[in-house]
């Protein structure tokens, strides 16, 4: 009898982390969850590694490289399960890591999506990169979590050891409600890679359900695993996903000015990236606005501009530039932000009830 919880792992050519974080999955997962390894059309021997090792995981194979988004997209239509759980093929669980994820979306139902805390896997003691303590944005639609803002992580001294909601969780680790997941049409898959579990997470604010940060739930990320973040093809995809997501999101009013400040700085970033030696970064945000502009005026996605219902995502957007508050202001941590609400936000009042 199958398990009302899938956890589900998107491999392309990363039999090395399979090998090393795959027991502890079995061993800390099998008893609450069937266990998936998707494969993105991978040319290593991942699939032969799982098959003679692992013959109680149950494996989907892609004819070719779908992303992540859309090879989670069309690896989780063929799984049947009340939550699915995306898991990186990098991340080492730990013991109790499932069991209050899962707890949490029983006792909240109008929680669309979950993360736990986010450790690096290489400095345990401080948090990682891809999602920290819950992430949110600025109001130019700029990502930082709680306990990482930019490139400065925290360490981790129990500051962030309150289960709360936040504006988006993780790909890295997310548990979903499948419900809400097939309301919402999945993932983007013009988004690839990148940036597409902020979009879902925020489109399911507009929907009215809320996304939450669960500190009973500790794994360890390694991160890059797949791109490593000074590669040109994920500055690429950075940049005109968060573009893209910004169109598709923000209050329509808000659009066209959120959009003229974020051409003045990708300007400035580009810049950068030619001063610091960078010419393919360089050309990579000028590529992605260039796609960006086509995919604008051509979107023709599952998704539309257009926001499902009236919903109160300001709680959790940043009222401020996070740039202007980390490069000239100094401030490194999330704590340090000027943000009342930061602390103390009416969340509650934004979610549906179901």
């Amino acid at each position: 009898m199958s398990n009302r919880t899938a956890v589900v792992i998107l491999n392309w050519n990363t039999r090395n982390f399979l090998e090393l974080f795959l027991p502890d999955v079995l061993k800390h997962s099998s008893t609450d969850a069937d266990i998936f390894v998707v494969d993105n059309a991978s040319t290593d021997d991942s699939v032969n590694f799982i098959e003679y090792n692992y013959p109680s995981i149950k494996i989907i194979r892609h004819s070719e490289n779908e992303g992540f988004a859309g090879g989670y997209n069309k690896a989780l239509s063929q799984i049947n399960a009340e939550y699915f759980v995306l898991l990186n093929s990098d991340v080492e669980v730990t013991e109790n890591w499932l069991s209050p994820l899962i707890e949490l979306m029983d006792k909240k139902s109008e929680v669309g999506a979950c993360q736990p805390k986010i450790l690096s896997f290489n400095s345990k003691n401080f948090f990682e990169y891809a999602g920290g303590a819950g992430g949110y944005i600025d109001k130019y639609g700029y990502p930082f979590c709680r306990g990482r803002i930019f490139n400065s992580l925290e360490k981790d001294n129990h500051q962030y050891d309150d289960s709360r909601p936040v504006f988006w969780a993780t790909g890295a680790c997310m548990i979903i409600r499948s419900s809400v997941y097939k309301e919402l049409g999945g993932f983007d898959p013009v988004f690839f890679a990148h940036m597409e579990e902020i979009d879902l997470c925020w489109r399911m604010h507009l929907a009215g359900f809320s996304v939450y940060y669960c500190a009973l739930s500790i794994v360890f990320h390694i991160g890059g695993g797949t791109l490593h973040k000074s590669n040109p093809k994920k500055t690429f995809l950075n940049f005109r996903n968060n573009l893209l997501m910004i169109y598709k999101n923000a209050e329509s009013s808000d659009i066209k000015s959120i959009l003229l400040v974020r051409f003045i700085l990708d300007v400035i970033a580009s810049i950068k990236f030619l001063f610091s030696g960078s010419l393919a970064d360089f050309k990579a945000v000028w590529a992605a606005r260039r796609a960006f502009n086509i995919l604008k005026s051509q979107y023709q996605g599952p998704f539309s501009t257009t926001k499902p219902v009236s919903s109160k995502t300001g709680f959790f957007i940043y009222p401020k530039s996070i740039l202007w508050d980390y490069y000239i202001c100094r401030r490194k941590k999330f704590s340090s932000l000027q943000w009342k609400e930061a602390s103390n936000m009416p969340f509650e009042a934004t979610v549906r009830k179901q």
